[in-house]
């Protein structure tokens, strides 16, 4: 594809990621795409809040966002921005493949984290990305994740 044909867009708000995905409350973990390069890179937004279920167990005393849920909300970003590339909600995007997942530190209510996702590779419907969660710009997570999209009345 010639570079004038990428697909770049400033944002997606959150109802242009419900546009995109299938999930929602309590599960839909990003608030805002922006920077988005066609679907080689972008960066999802969460901002995380005391009042999301997660913190009632994990832990009350000591509220830690789930590891898995950053590496959820890095998979949601990344099919996202596939799907919209893709022609948007007429695609399920399929979780695969987690690898090299590392956790740096704690994420906790009040912060913000970005997902800086960057596409590693792509062959048919299925992708790979390289995934980096950051708060204030220091790196707390980091995975490896990929994904197959399929049609709707495919699934």
């Amino acid at each position: 594809m010639a570079e004038d044909d990428k697909k770049t867009l400033n944002a997606v708000d959150i109802i242009g990621i419900m546009k995109l995905l299938p999930h929602r409350y309590p599960f839909l973990l990003i608030d805002k795409i922006i920077e988005i390069d066609g679907d080689d890179s972008a960066i999802g937004i969460k901002n995380v809040t005391f009042n999301e279920p997660q913190f009632m167990g994990h832990f009350p005393e000591n509220p830690i966002m789930p590891g898995v849920l950053l590496i959820e909300a890095m998979a949601q970003t990344a099919g996202a921005i596939c799907s919209l590339q893709r022609g948007g909600g007429a695609n399920l995007v399929y979780f695969m493949t987690i690898d090299n997942a590392r956790f740096r530190k704690p994420v906790v209510p009040g912060d913000q984290v970005h997902f800086h996702v960057v596409k590693e590779k792509q062959r048919g419907n299925i992708w790979k990305y390289h995934c980096d969660a950051k708060v204030n710009g220091q790196l707390v997570a980091e995975a490896d994740v990929g994904a197959m999209m399929v049609s709707k009345d495919k699934a």
